[in-house]
């Protein structure tokens, strides 16, 4: 990682897209500058633009909840584990099997936490954490780099285990966390250590040989948020989440009086949108005066990138245009109308 004295030069423009938005980002391993030239492109920088523009297959690690008391910690276990049917590995290597290795993780934990006098009546005993990656990704190598992941951010510091589901088609990784670490300090994970631990993962894959990546959202051009968890399970019932009702009844209610509200953080989002181009553009650029063909190339490649990003879109943009679409349905067919009329239509 880097130091101090170079947490003030000044990186290629290209490589603050790609940083994650928030107050204290924390410097990523490809953000490390050349100290004799820190406007260029390092090697790592280079990889990461080449994958980037490849649109090679992005992690996905995320916190899926806290257990906050013994009985639901047992089953959030339980759930892992398919009540024992599949294996738990600890944070010593050891691989706990069966519905006697679910009890001893159980029993241990439990204990652990009864002792645990400073913690909090409402405070967190475990962060639950999935790992996943795209369909048709290797499963043994996903465990393998969680494995890796987990020794590297939590080893030696924090209790924990994992379990491999693979009756999904992403394969992923459940690793669940002790919160009160072995110096007494609590796990208390932020947006900056989301966006380290993604870093972390997909290196950890690429090492074994699996191309994947680690980049927000609007470095890809995406701007719409992920749709939540709470809100697919809704839909997958055939019902209409509330928030989306909401959303659809007040975009109604802006186009039937014919005046649509501006938002200023859609002004926002779409000059930050615009910016990122503009930023891949100007790389681009930089690219296409190397001497290097294969700079050359890689310019034609995110300018390529660039031509397909997605438009911007806001979700209200969407529902607008649903309701546009939906209207134009209800309305009769021009040519029937000008039949009724005795209009052109009916001259022929």
């Amino acid at each position: 990682m880097s130091g101090e004295g170079d947490r003030d030069l000044e990186l290629p423009p290209i490589s603050y897209v790609w940083q994650t938005p928030v107050r204290k980002p924390r410097r990523a391993k490809w953000e490390i500058p050349d100290l004799t030239n820190p406007h260029t492109l390092t090697p790592a920088m280079r990889a990461k633009l080449q994958r980037i523009v490849a649109q090679t297959p992005e992690v996905m690690v995320k916190i899926t909840g806290k257990t906050k008391t013994i009985g639901h910690l047992k089953s959030h276990l339980e759930y892992i584990t398919r009540n024992g049917e599949l294996a738990a590995e600890t944070e010593v290597g050891a691989v706990m099997e069966g519905r006697h290795g679910l009890h001893d993780i159980q029993a241990q934990w439990a204990d652990d936490a009864a002792l645990d006098a400073s913690r909090r009546q409402d405070g967190p005993l475990s962060h639950n954490i999935i790992l996943s990656m795209p369909p048709g990704t290797d499963p043994v190598a996903v465990k393998d780099a969680v494995r890796a992941f987990a020794i590297e951010t939590f080893g030696g510091q924090h209790d924990y285990v994992f379990v491999q589901h693979l009756d999904d088609k992403h394969p992923h990784v459940h690793l669940t966390v002790r919160s009160l670490g072995y110096d007494g300090k609590r796990l208390n994970p932020r947006k900056a250590d989301l966006a380290t631990w993604r870093e972390q993962f997909a290196g950890e894959l690429r090492l074994r040989g699996v191309e994947a990546e680690a980049t927000p959202r609007r470095a890809r051009g995406k701007v719409r948020r992920a749709e939540r968890g709470v809100v697919r399970t809704i839909r997958k019932r055939g019902e209409q989440p509330r928030v989306e009702r909401l959303a659809r009844e007040e975009t109604v209610r802006e186009a039937r009086g014919n005046k649509i509200s501006a938002h200023q953080w859609d002004a926002k989002t779409r000059e930050r949108q615009m910016a990122i181009k503009e930023a891949y553009r100007r790389q681009a650029e930089e690219l296409q005066r190397s001497v290097s063909a294969a700079d050359r190339d890689l310019a034609t490649q995110v300018l390529q990138f660039v031509a397909n990003m997605p438009e911007f879109e806001t979700k209200r943009d969407r529902l607008l245009k649903e309701l546009a679409k939906a209207i134009s349905k209800t309305r009769p067919p021009q040519h029937g109308r000008d039949k009724e009329r005795g209009g052109p239509e009916s001259e022929r």
